[in-house]
């Protein structure tokens, strides 16, 4: 497939505009529970972050890069697990929106103390 150099920055341009998915995440450590939520404009760029600090032992959440190298990474799971439904509104506001929906999600896991990473 040959592109016009127009074509081709067109394309780039438009992929560079299109606003990532954003939504929920959980982290999951299958050895003892323990769950870590986080929330993200571009939620699959955040948990390839959240993955690659990880594995380079420099997450941000202490407690959960010491589970990380203690239990191993077969042990943790990372699922998307709602999205912010984009509308056509001028008054949307995207990240009001995702700051609901992680909070709702941070209650209902339960992230907070023993049973969580996150912290207030």
């Amino acid at each position: 497939m040959n592109l016009s150099t127009e074509s081709r920055r067109a394309l780039v341009r438009q992929y560079k505009e299109t606003p990532r998915p954003a939504g929920v995440y959980v982290i999951r450590n299958g050895s003892n529970g323990r769950v870590y939520v986080g929330g993200s404009l571009d939620v699959e760029g955040a948990m390839n972050r959240a993955r690659f600090e990880l594995n380079m032992r420099s997450h941000r959440n202490k407690a959960l890069g010491q589970d990380w190298i203690g239990h191993g990474a077969g042990h943790f799971s990372f699922e998307v697990i709602d999205r912010v439904k984009e509308r056509d509104d001028p008054a949307f506001d995207r990240k009001a929106e995702l700051d609901r929906l992680l909070s709702l999600w941070q209650e209902e896991l339960q992230c907070f103390g023993p049973k969580g990473y996150n912290t207030r």
